[in-house]
């Protein structure tokens, strides 16, 4: 085959004279981590060093991600400046992804991401399903910034690449299995994962399997019992309000229970040299148990009588355990066929993916049955990109292509609020959404070499795009059974519309190469997020009628109703991104310093406000609330101290202010109020100014026995805020994480006891606030703290 094919199939890990290597002699994970790794996050005919790239990028090739006992992309949260990969923790899985500052706050599936996921080269349509177990990856790269000109879909914040391990031509196996416990008197968890593959027919035909499995025990402590005041015990608040106090004695059980499994079969056909198609096909199947939701003290000082913790602990206790299913089903076909003109390659990315997530949630996070929520998501996407890479006159490296994406969305929510009664009526909401989309895409990009050592680099994307929704508001639908939005006309469909969009975005920018090993670049990028609705209407004021119970029973107009809280439509996010970055290469090579200083400045920053409500409960409002400037830098360095010590360090600062705001972003649910100098000089959520990690890695060669390798990393994360208003707030984090392995049997067996977050630091999913009808404090679903384990590792060489 031609380079440009072999280049991307071997999808970014290392080449394979490396794995050749490896299999003579064990190596050491100094020596892995100083190999070169090759990315495709440029889209061009040949994979390309990550260090060529002139991009803020970082990127992990297998064994690096073993090395790093990564698996799932929050493992990787803290590890890369300015990103956060966090699960928002109200569902699991479901990301809340943010990078240089630019993120979301939320679960509402209708809303785009900031940050797009990319599998085996297949936008992910929505936010849930993505920070679940992954496994048997040939590489990872996260690409901050926008990247509003080579991808599928615009993104304002960054991208994330997953490429899973391709099927290989010579037989190959391998086993992982790893027992860890948080040692706080929670369950085990067992993981275990394998895969098998080679040729069927020589050079022709090529297949593997790839199964995992996953047993969590539950790892957090549920309280049971607890005290409960006796005005609730006595129902001071009417017969109306049933509100139940968890029964039995004062106890404590395991919670956080889950149980996963994934098949991943993959089949390669190579009739010539020149032509390759890859197909994949994932099964997803994972369920357990709801958020570990902590009710604390919130951001107004309001201490919930029924219930509250420190926010620095891991005490929680909840009447309802929840629970959440999702399922989910892949097919991505991919085709590389190399042509001779401009010595390219034409790829042909197809993808279709479906799944279904039900859940189940205590909301109000006490021992009473306050504000329980459930929901169901349904997502089907069909998306097809095919593009061409090249290269002329030995100075242009060229990218073209065409983008198509579909996706049909549902969503379901329900809501149980029994004090609700007292004032209202009926303790029971329900409602959601349908959306129909379907988005068009052409791009380019051309890399012009000016001089031997200098290029310049245009691109350009125009993108359209429409949507089609039927939005049904909680609050007209109160009663039981709950409605299904599923059905037509079984929920009150209130807010019926449709809206499109187009765009063009460009970038500009030029690579230097003054001497060898360093690598200077600039450029000039813009990026969009799709405009878009709000499928968990619950505002009164959206409602533009209202049913008049009073005699004789009518719809009348709505005399809170205000345009401004419609779930619709939303416009656009625009960035326009500048970057100034240099990679270097010192002491021959056994040094790696990279850095880039950034500025984004943002045009009708998208935001759910999540503002409290005495009826529903929460209200978020989603909107153009601002524009606003962000600006920082991020450093990465790596440096060989001698062929036995590594270190690695990473520093990353982000500061930002709004120049306008278009929205009264801490106004109260009930209605907008003035925007003033106050609200101008709150912060950006998510935004934590600073973000660092130093650690080293140390390997003993012990000759034909194998190696013992012994890894150390300290982790920070200052503060940020989770609300608009700045009343929910984002734990600071200091992690250490450590482990030891010993490699052995000619490199095919590796026994592994690691530790991550070794210093039980607490962190949230998120932080939002409660209203005084339900006790205030907070709702805010614990993340996973301190975690030791052993891990062993068996492959074929």
């Amino acid at each position: 085959m031609k380079l440009g094919l072999a280049a991307r199939t071997s999808a970014i890990a290392l080449a394979a004279s490396l794995a050749a290597a490896s299999a003579a002699s064990a190596q050491t994970s100094v020596e892995t981590l100083r190999d070169t790794i090759f990315v495709t996050g440029t889209k061009k005919a040949n994979a390309e060093d990550v260090q060529d790239v002139p991009l803020a990028i970082t990127a992990y090739g297998e064994d690096q991600i073993d090395a790093l006992k990564v698996r799932d992309l929050q493992s990787l949260s803290y590890s890369i400046p300015n990103v956060s990969f966090d699960d928002v923790g109200t569902t699991r899985g479901v990301a809340n992804f943010s990078i240089r500052g630019l993120g979301i706050n939320s679960s509402i599936p209708s809303i785009d991401p900031t940050v797009g996921v990319f599998v085996d080269g297949v936008y992910l349509g929505i936010n849930g399903g993505v920070v679940l177990d992954i496994f048997d990856l040939e590489s990872i790269e996260v690409l901050r910034g926008p990247q509003g000109i080579l991808f599928g879909r615009n993104v304002t914040g960054g991208a994330v690449l997953l490429n899973s391990k391709r099927p290989s031509d010579e037989f190959e196996a391998s086993f992982k299995g790893a027992a860890e416990s948080g040692l706080n008197g929670g369950g085990p968890n067992y993981y275990a994962m394998a895969g098998v593959g080679g040729p069927i027919i020589e050079d022709i035909l090529k297949a593997r399997v790839s199964v995992y499995y996953n047993k969590d025990e539950g790892y957090f402590r549920r309280y049971l019992g607890g005290p409960v005041p006796n005005l609730i015990a006595a129902g001071a608040f009417g017969a109306a309000a049933p509100l139940v106090a968890t029964s039995g004695p004062d106890a404590f059980e395991d919670f956080g229970a889950a149980e996963t499994w994934m098949i991943r079969p993959s089949l390669s056909f190579t009739p010539s040299d020149n032509f390759e198609l890859l197909l994949r096909y994932e099964h997803f199947d994972s369920e357990g148990d709801g958020p570990a939701g902590q009710n604390h003290t919130n951001g107004a000082g309001v201490t919930n009588p029924f219930f509250s913790a420190p926010r620095d602990s891991f005490d929680f206790s909840i009447d309802e355990p929840g629970f959440y299913e999702t399922k989910r089903d892949a097919v991505t076909a991919e085709m590389n066929w190399n042509v001779g003109f401009g010595d390219g390659v034409i790829t042909n990315i197809f993808g279709w993916r479906k799944g279904t997530s039900d859940t189940q949630s205590d909301i109000d996070a006490t021992p009473l049955f306050l504000f329980h929520a459930g929901s169901t998501t349904d997502q089907d996407q069909l998306s097809n990109e095919l593009r061409y890479a090249g290269r002329f006159f030995d100075r242009i490296d060229l990218t073209v292509g065409g983008y198509w994406f579909t996706q049909d969305l549902l969503y379901n929510e329900t809501r149980q609020i029994p004090l609700a009664a007292i004032s209202s009526g009926s303790p029971y909401f329900s409602g959601g959404g349908v959306q129909d989309q379907v988005t068009y895409a052409a791009f380019g990009q051309a890399d012009i070499d000016l001089a031997e050592n200098f290029t310049l680099i245009l691109g350009g994307r125009w993108t359209y795009e429409k949507k089609e929704v039927v939005i049904s508001n909680l609050l007209a639908n109160r009663g039981f059974p709950f409605c299904d939005v599923r059905i037509p006309g079984d929920c009150s469909e209130d807010f019926v519309d449709e809206d499109s969009w187009k765009n063009f975005t460009g970038k500009v920018g030029f690579e230097w190469r003054p001497i060898d090993d360093l690598n200077v670049y600039a450029h000039y990028t813009q990026g969009v997020r799709s405009g878009g609705y709000n499928f968990r209407n619950t505002s009164a004021a959206s409602l533009p009628f209202v049913a008049n119970p009073a005699p004789p029973p009518a719809i009348v107009p709505n005399p809170a109703f205000d345009p401004l809280f419609l779930p619709g439509p939303f416009d656009e996010e625009k960035v326009n991104a500048f970057e100034v970055g240099f990679k270097a290469q010192p002491a021959e090579g056994k040094a790696v310093v990279n850095a880039a200083f950034f500025v984004n400045d943002v045009s009708d920053m998208q935001r759910e406000l999540n503002l409290t409500d005495p009826i529903a409960g929460v209200v978020q409002v989603i909107t153009n609330t601002a524009d606003a400037t962000i600006w920082g830098f991020e450093l990465e360095a790596q440096i060989a101290f001698t062929d036995n010590f590594l270190f690695q360090g990473s520093l990353g600062h982000t500061q930002g202010e709004y120049d306008d705001l278009l929205f009264d972003i801490g106004a109260p649910a009930v209605s907008p109020g003035v925007v003033d100098e106050a609200d101008l000089n709150l912060e950006i959520p998510r935004l934590a100014p600073w973000t660092y990690g130093a650690g080293f890695i140390y390997s003993w060669d012990l000759g034909e026995t194998g190696s013992v390798d012994a890894r150390f990393r300290y982790y920070h994360r200052d503060a940020s805020f989770y609300t608009d208003n700045n009343l929910g707030t984002l734990n600071p984090y200091d992690a250490i994480d450590a482990s030891v392995s010993l490699t052995t049997f000619d490199n095919r067996a590796t026994i592994s006891l690691y530790g991550k977050n070794l210093l039980n630091e607490v962190q949230f999913g998120g932080d939002t606030q409660l209203p005084g009808s339900l006790g205030g404090g907070s709702f805010a679903p614990l993340q996973k703290g301190r975690i030791v384990g052993i891990e062993l590792q068996l492959a074929t060489n």
